[in-house]
């Protein structure tokens, strides 16, 4: 079994900064790419921001210049440091890891609960 734990939410006034991190853990061969998502009250869960093993990342077009995903393969966790928080970027943050659990092993995208940020005026 893989578990994936997203922590760092909170509530922020809007210009703020926030770190999320997520971890992932369990039965793990090998991780490919992990993301960060987001879903909004009455929106469809959109991707943010992903990064693969050898660290290269990409970003949603809205928060490209404000946000950084890191990674530490040692630990199987990544990172996300928001600045200059706004509004619109209040929503649950998810974390996605692809995962082989084992050697030879199917791979399969494993999701934590999620993690609420929340910008204030």
């Amino acid at each position: 079994q893989v578990q994936v734990v997203e922590s760092g939410g909170g509530s922020v006034q809007s210009g703020g900064s926030l770190s999320l991190s997520c971890v992932a853990s369990g039965t793990i061969f090998y991780i490919y790419d992990m993301k960060w998502h987001r879903q909004a009250p009455g929106k469809q869960r959109e991707l943010v921001a992903s990064i693969t093993r050898d660290k290269f990342t990409d970003y949603a077009d809205s928060v490209r210049d404000r946000f950084t995903i890191s990674r530490d393969n040692t630990k199987n966790m990544i990172y996300l440091s928001m600045n200059n928080l706004g509004r619109e970027d209040t929503a649950l943050y998810y974390c996605s890891a692809k995962v082989q659990p084992t050697s030879g092993g199917d791979i399969k995208t494993y999701w934590g609960q999620g993690t609420q940020v929340t910008v204030s005026p």
